[in-house]
C-alpha cells in the first residue's frame, strides 16, 4: 500500500487526507497543534450563507474514521530525506519515522500582523481590534463592547489591511476580506441594531455568486454606509474613543470621523510553516511567499519539486468552498501521480 504524508491538518489537509484514504492509501497527517482544524476552528458564520463553521469541521471529522488515517497532534517534521527513487524517508520531531511515496504540503495561512500598521492604533489603542479578534467575540457569544464595557455607537471596518499594501510588501488581494467585513458588520448591526456601521474600502470585491446580495443586504437591510478611502491613521480622546483620519476619494475631500471600535480587516499571509517546508524541501516560492504552482491552469497542485504536492492557502488566497475544491483535486493528483509509478 503506498504511503502519503500530509504536513498540515487544517480544511485542506483533512478533506484531502481523507480522500485519499477512501481510495486506500495510507495516509498519516502531521499537524503541529494540538488539534486539527486549522482557522476554523476560530471561526463563528460563514459568508455568504451564514452556516456555522463548526458545520464544515463536523463535516470533517466524520470523514475522519478510516483505518487508513493516522493522525499525529503537536507533532511537526524535523528533518526529510529524499531517496533515489523520489519517496521520502521523514523524521519528527518525536523521533518518529515515516515514509512517505508522496507529501502533501497543506499548511495554510496566518493572519496578517496588524501591529506591522502601526499607524492604525492596533496594540496601542485597546478599542482597535482585527476581524480576527471581533469573529472569536462573536464565536463565543460575547457582547460586543468598547474597553470601558459599553456598547459602541460607531463601529468603523476598515478592508484591506495586510492586502493591496506595496508599503508592507502585499500587494495582492487576499479575496475574502471585503465579504468578511460586510458579514461582519451584518452581525454587528443585529446585536446593535441602534448603533452605526461604517465600511471604508478601497474597492468592494464581491466575486461569489451570492455576495453581491450580501452587500445589497448591508445597505438596504441594515444601514451598513460605505465610504471609498484607506483610513491614514486613527488616534485616541481622552475618552478612549477614536478619531478616524481618511481620505473620501469620491469627492476628493479630507474626512475625519469620531468612532467607538474601529475592526482591522487582516489579509491572508503565508504561515511560518510554509516558509520552513519550502527550505526542507526546496520548493521555490512566489514573490508574496506563497508556494510556487507547477501552471496555473493544469498544475495548481504541483510544487516546484516532483512528488511533492501542495493544496489550500499555503499556495494563496482561497475561500472555505476553494480550499475544499482544491484539496479533492490535490487527492485526485495524487492518485494519479501513484498509479502511474506503480
Amino acid at each position: 500500500m503506498k504511503q502519503i504524508v500530509t504536513i498540515g491538518g487544517g480544511i485542506a489537509g483533512i478533506e484531502a487526507s481523507t480522500t485519499l484514504a477512501q481510495m486506500g492509501y495510507d495516509v498519516t497527517i502531521i499537524e503541529k497543534d494540538k488539534n486539527t482544524g486549522g482557522k476554523m476552528n476560530e471561526w463563528n458564520v460563514l459568508f455568504p450563507n451564514e452556516r456555522p463553521a463548526t458545520e464544515i469541521t463536523d463535516y470533517l471529522y466524520k470523514k475522519i474514521n478510516n483505518s487508513n488515517l493516522h493522525i499525529l497532534t503537536g507533532t511537526t517534521i524535523s528533518k526529510a530525506t529524499r531517496k533515489p527513487n523520489g519517496s521520502y524517508s521523514l523524521l519528527t520531531d518525536k523521533n518518529e519515522k515515516l515514509h512517505a511515496d508522496t507529501i502533501l504540503i497543506s499548511t495554510g495561512f496566518e493572519p496578517f500582523d496588524a501591529t506591522k500598521k502601526e499607524e492604525y492604533g492596533y496594540s496601542i489603542y485597546e478599542n482597535v481590534i482585527t476581524s480576527v479578534d471581533l469573529e472569536n467575540m462573536l464565536r463565543k457569544g460575547q457582547p460586543i463592547l468598547t474597553s470601558k464595557g459599553k456598547k459602541p455607537k460607531r463601529i468603523a471596518f476598515i478592508h484591506c489591511v495586510g492586502s493591496r499594501d506595496a508599503k508592507c510588501g502585499n500587494k495582492y488581494c487576499s479575496r475574502v476580506c471585503c465579504v468578511t467585513g460586510i458579514k461582519q458588520a451584518i452581525e454587528c448591526s443585529r446585536q446593535l441594531p441602534d448603533s452605526e456601521m461604517f465600511c471604508f474600502y478601497l474597492d468592494i470585491r464581491m466575486f461569489g455568486l451570492e455576495w453581491e446580495k450580501l452587500y445589497q443586504s448591508a445597505q438596504e437591510e441594515y444601514n451598513v454606509q460605505f465610504i471609498r478611502g484607506r483610513m491614514s491613521e486613527a488616534c485616541e480622546n481622552q475618552d478612549e474613543s477614536l478619531i478616524i483620519k481618511a481620505e473620501d476619494t469620491l469627492s476628493g475631500l479630507p474626512l475625519k470621523m469620531k468612532v467607538d471600535l474601529i475592526v482591522l480587516l487582516v489579509g491572508i499571509t503565508p504561515g511560518k510553516g510554509t516558509k520552513d517546508m519550502a527550505s526542507m524541501f526546496s520548493l521555490e516560492r512566489e514573490e508574496n511567499g506563497f508556494l510556487h504552482i507547477d501552471d496555473p491552469h493544469f498544475g495548481k497542485n504541483y510544487s516546484s519539486k516532483k512528488g511533492v504536492f501542495i493544496t489550500g492557502t499555503c499556495v494563496g488566497p482561497m475561500t472555505v468552498d476553494e480550499t475544499l475544491e482544491n484539496a479533492r483535486s490535490a487527492a485526485v493528483e495524487i492518485d494519479n501521480y501513484l498509479t502511474k509509478i506503480k
